[in-house]
């Protein structure tokens, strides 16, 4: 299993009225946490993209279980469960406020695709190499 870590800080337009983040800015949240949990590994979403694979989101769920407010410090857990094999990618994340408070929950499911074709692909290998090294149970 792979975890990884990264903060933020709410910025006031990311909350609504009632002073809470607005739900559609934790999709951001989470993409905040994919990306720099890719980071982390010495790899990049652009490195990815120069290589012709792209990433598009086939499914997003969350779930809200307590409110994020203007400069509150979250930090967000992104969570692969798996080591992809074929075509897909699944994180698991969760938002945490500074108390350590469980605020919201999330799974992204992505694709690797070919980005001139379209067609599906498989993880880079590049990327491959560095997390089978976190599932080698």
């Amino acid at each position: 299993m792979f975890e990884s870590r990264t903060q933020v800080r709410v910025r006031y337009a990311e909350t609504d009225q009632m002073n809470v983040v607005y739900h559609g800015n934790y999709a951001q949240f989470f993409e905040v946490g994919r990306a720099e949990s890719i980071r982390q590994l010495g790899f990049t979403y652009k490195d990815m993209e120069s290589m012709g694979v792209i990433m598009p989101i086939v499914e997003l769920h969350s779930k809200f279980i307590r409110p994020a407010h203007y400069d509150d410090l979250l930090t967000i857990k992104t969570i692969l469960k798996e080591l992809p094999v074929d075509h897909r990618i699944e994180f698991h994340q969760e938002v945490y406020n500074e108390n350590g408070k469980l605020l919201t929950t999330g799974r992204v499911v992505l694709y690797f695709i070919h980005a001139q074709t379209k067609e599906r692909t498989t993880m880079p290998v590049e990327l491959f190499e560095k997390l089978k090294t976190y599932f080698n149970n």
